[in-house]
């Protein structure tokens, strides 16, 4: 153990819990209280009034002698009464009537201080009840459990949003911790089957010795095709890892210029599939980084085209709309379950039809989780949903300024 950790370890033992120290604050609040009011009613009884116990207790005793009688009569019933209550504490002169009063008042001190304590003790045990399932929890979590949550009850203050708080919190993990795992498979997947496809292309190579020069140039050109996705997956890799950090500049931009640049660039591909591509551009001008706007909406074009069938339909919108900047992509193609569409922006994950063929690689799978992570960046949001006639409809909404 270090020095500063013993340093720690020794103020925590000098610390009271919580509990105890709430319970030494109702004690001080309720004995203090108390003190100070018996203190004032001491001070007022030792410097207020004029005390003359002595002439008073001698009336009953003098008295005149024609009615001898009836004082004797009343003095043998006072000395009746005293006997009567003889263990009474008899005060004879005013500093004795302080003492007593002093006396009385210390003891109740000490009383309201014991009882004050254990009424702090008790109330502070069932205030500081749901803490402990809080600490419980988090000790659970903190060992790699996240499925576990407080779900507290009772009424609705501040310990209660404290846990609501935690058990978002936890869910959030969770589902941040399942996404990493299921990101960290499928990129170990993708990674590892071209290179031993490429380790198994080089064996058969090298275990021939009748190689010939035709040969190794079929081997070296389907390595090169292997090493090259290698490359591109990797480079899409570091891309959705960009696009998943806050914009830093915010540039000014023109959605529907990235649009008809992005359509421009897959040209040869569309001609290809001889799909009939529906312009709605409007003028649409936004805030944002403009290399991750114009990113995602190069996937969005992409993935419309190599998600479509021989023949098919794009639609492209783009509008200025309540709360920000609207691009709407829309394409032919097979249908797709609603499962596999929300899976659709986690990485890796591919859909139904993508086609293939000259000028149409096959995709990678990170498009529109890329495109996912832009939108989140930027405040955004994105919202992908199965066409009854085949196809998707992407919606990429981004406000006009992300500050």
């Amino acid at each position: 153990m270090t020095a500063g950790q013993d340093a720690v370890a020794l103020r925590s033992r000098r610390h009271f819990t919580i509990r105890a120290r709430l319970a030494l604050t109702y004690a001080a609040l309720l004995g203090g209280t108390g003190g100070l009011m018996l203190g004032v009613v001491y001070v007022f009884m030792r410097f207020v009034p004029t005390y003359d116990l002595t002439s008073a207790t001698m009336a009953g005793v003098v008295s005149p002698a024609a009615s001898a009688g009836t004082h004797s009569i009343t003095l043998q019933k006072n000395l009746e009464g005293t006997s009567l209550s003889s263990s009474a504490p008899v005060v004879s002169s005013t500093n004795e009537l302080l003492n007593l009063l002093l006396f009385v008042s210390i003891a109740a001190f000490v009383v309201l201080g014991l009882v004050g304590a254990t009424i702090g003790w008790v109330v502070s045990g069932r205030v500081l009840k749901p803490l402990k399932a809080i600490n419980a929890v988090a000790q659970l979590a903190a060992a790699g459990d996240l499925e576990q949550r407080v779900a507290a009850t009772g009424p609705r203050d501040e310990i209660r949003d404290l846990s609501d708080t935690i058990d978002d919190m936890l869910a959030r993990l969770e589902r941040s911790f399942k996404e990493h795992q299921r990101f960290s498979a499928n990129a170990s997947h993708e990674l590892r089957t071209p290179i031993a496809t490429t380790q198994t292309l080089l064996d058969v190579a090298l275990s021939d010795p009748d190689l010939d020069l035709p040969t190794l140039r079929t081997v070296a050109e389907r390595v090169y095709a292997t090493n090259k996705r290698n490359i591109e997956t990797v480079e899409s890799l570091l891309d959705l890892a960009e696009a998943g950090r806050a914009p830093e500049c915010r540039d000014e931009i023109e959605l529907d210029e990235l649009v008809r640049s992005a359509l421009a660039e897959e040209a040869t591909a569309v001609a290809h599939s001889e799909l009939t591509v529906t312009d709605g551009l409007s003028p649409v001008a936004l805030r944002g980084n403009s290399a991750l706007v114009r990113q995602a909406v190069r996937n969005l074009v992409q993935n419309a085209v190599r998600h479509n069938v021989e023949g098919g339909t794009i639609e492209l919108s783009t509008a200025t709309v309540p709360g920000g900047a609207r691009f709407v992509v829309t394409n032919s193609g097979p249908t797709i379950g609603p499962a596999i569409v929300e899976s659709l922006v986690e990485p890796f994950v591919r859909g139904y039809g993508r086609t293939t063929g000259p000028g149409v690689p096959r995709g990678h799978g990170l498009g529109l989780a890329l495109v996912k992570s832009v939108a989140d960046a930027h405040h955004g949001s994105l919202v992908v949903t199965g066409r009854p006639a085949g196809g998707l409809r992407v919606e990429l909404l981004l406000p006009v300024d992300p500050a």
